[in-house]
């Protein structure tokens, strides 16, 4: 069998040997397929993997805990399995065992729970603390959890890039939040610094002649990755390559950010009036503010 049975821990389901699969070592991360979901998780040097699946994101238990079993669920350095019945919009997290060897850059530890890192949607708990996970102890509860999305469930309508030359495009290299976060913007308070904010200033943009805008980091990232006391507000200490941020998102529910999808509803209209939007670098060193 291709997973162990759980003890019952507080509000822990137990998940007998039946309820998964062996799954596939390929895509990585969360990917949805007929009848629930496929995992992949790579680690070289784990000795053990657990999956996590949570309720809400603020929960400090998991509902399920599956162990992956090192020898039926893993390829090369890949864990996998297929869990039956995983939908669209649920929290989960791995727990990976292993040597705690820093002089070896081996810092396994058990009882923290891990981001995907091909994961397409990250939830943050209001309660969220990146301090929490630097101290001894469990931090599920106040750690970010990645959420399983189905980035092919969009219709893209035929959406393809416009192709200009770059002699003649004029880019506008721009902050998402910071673009619409002032008053004088004239977007509605509870709306500014957001991806659907920023699509309504394109005829703005090309009355100064601009042609595409390059934006600063989109992917999702850890505020409080800065100084005591400041926040990181620039956006270069990615957590998620694959995750859009969630708080540039005006619709905060997990798949807020990316159903409807972000870079086609950001696109289409920016398309409609011959128009780019560009991810900008991620290797310029963070700033804070």
């Amino acid at each position: 069998m291709s997973v162990v049975n759980q003890a019952v821990l507080g509000q822990q389901t137990i998940v007998a040997p039946s309820a998964v699969q062996n799954g596939w070592s390929y895509p990585l991360g969360a990917a949805l397929v007929p009848g629930g979901a496929n995992f992949s998780i790579f680690s070289r040097s784990a000795s053990g993997m657990e999956l996590l699946l949570f309720d809400r994101e603020d929960d400090s238990r998991p509902a399920r805990v599956i162990s992956i079993d090192p020898v039926i669920n893993r390829t090369y350095h890949y864990w996998h399995l297929f869990v039956p019945s995983v939908q669209r919009g649920q929290l989960y997290g791995s727990r990976a065992h292993g040597a705690f060897d820093p002089a070896r850059g081996l810092r396994f530890d058990a009882s923290k729970l891990l981001l995907d890192p091909y994961g397409r949607a990250v939830a943050v708990p209001k309660n969220y603390s990146r301090d929490a996970a630097r101290v001894e102890g469990d931090n599920a509860a106040t750690a970010m959890k990645s959420v399983v999305a189905n980035p092919h469930s969009y219709d893209w309508q035929g959406d393809t890039p416009l192709k200009r030359p770059c002699s003649r495009t004029i880019i506008y290299e721009m902050h998402v939040r910071g673009f619409t976060a002032n008053p004088s913007s004239g977007v509605t308070e509870s709306k500014r610094g957001t991806y659907a904010r920023l699509v309504e200033k394109i005829p703005n943009l090309q009355q100064l002649g601009i042609t595409a805008v390059e934006l600063l980091p989109v992917f999702q990232f850890d505020a409080q990755d800065a100084p005591p006391g400041r926040t990181n507000y620039w956006g270069y200490a990615p957590v998620s390559f694959f995750a859009p941020h969630r708080a540039y998102s005006s619709c905060q529910d997990p798949l807020g950010p990316v159903e409807p999808n972000l870079q086609r509803d950001c696109n289409e209209p920016a398309r409609d009036s011959d128009f780019e939007i560009r991810r900008t670098r991620i290797c310029q060193p963070r700033q804070c503010k």
